[in-house]
């Protein structure tokens, strides 16, 4: 990969602060966005409606996903009608199980069935994977997200679990494997090669990919003996 434009796989991007979605949704090489309630609280947002659909005034041509947050499946399915409703490239975001650990794939399975774009997410093991491929419909668009990244924070491979996940979706050419909680830029290279059709991405990496890729490790090599230099010249430090 020498740039975006040589990406096979959609960047996402995921965040919940109002002038960095519209930004990053003015990127031709930003195919769609996320977000969830932790990023909506950390941007200070209040009001998740009005958040929302003043969002989505302006993003109406790329896919966003857009979480449930209520803990009771009752409460999440009408929350899933309410936001549907918002418009026709949003995809229902539902959390693979509630805080109880009682599996959402019943309600996944109904949703589906009434043709609601959903985005299944939090999902961490090929199991959970394999159960919602089988509750999904495979003429309704939907994203499957493995946190491949949370995965690797508790020091396990993801790769073994995001090729099965892979290969379980084959069947469901609407649905789309997605590559969550992105740590580095080589998790982009990763996810491509892994059969993931999607990647969401944190601005950090994004600027990071943009200044380096395409770059040599000699030229990385250089540049960060040059970033030693002037940080201690600056700090005045003499032996």
């Amino acid at each position: 990969m020498k740039s975006l434009n040589d990406l096979k796989i959609q960047l996402f991007a995921d965040g919940a602060d109002k002038a960095g979605i519209l930004e990053l949704y003015a990127k031709s090489y930003i195919k769609g966005l996320t977000t969830n309630p932790s990023l909506m609280k950390k941007a200070g947002v209040k009001d998740y409606e009005a958040f929302a659909r003043e969002i989505l005034q302006t993003v109406t041509a790329k896919p966003i996903s857009l979480e449930v947050f209520s803990d009771e499946f009752d409460e999440m399915r009408r929350q899933a009608a309410k936001i549907r409703s918002w418009g026709g490239n949003v995809y229902v975001k539902i959390p693979i199980t509630n805080s109880r650990g009682e599996s959402a794939l019943p309600l996944v399975k109904e949703l589906a069935a009434e043709g609601v774009k959903l985005n299944i997410t939090a999902l961490l093991t090929v199991k959970q994977v394999a159960g919602t491929a089988a509750a999904l419909n495979p003429n309704v668009p939907a994203v499957v997200s493995v946190f491949a990244g949370r995965l690797a924070d508790t020091g396990a491979d993801p790769i073994p679990t995001m090729l099965a996940s892979a290969g379980l979706l084959e069947d469901l050419p609407k649905a789309e494997l997605l590559w969550a909680s992105t740590r580095e830029v080589y998790n982009i290279r990763q996810a491509q090669e892994c059969g993931c059709k999607i990647i969401t991405v944190p601005n950090d990496i994004l600027a990071k990919f943009e200044k380096l890729v395409g770059t040599t490790a000699a030229e990385v090599s250089l540049d960060t003996v040059k970033g030693f230099l002037k940080d201690s010249t600056a700090a005045g430090f003499k032996l």
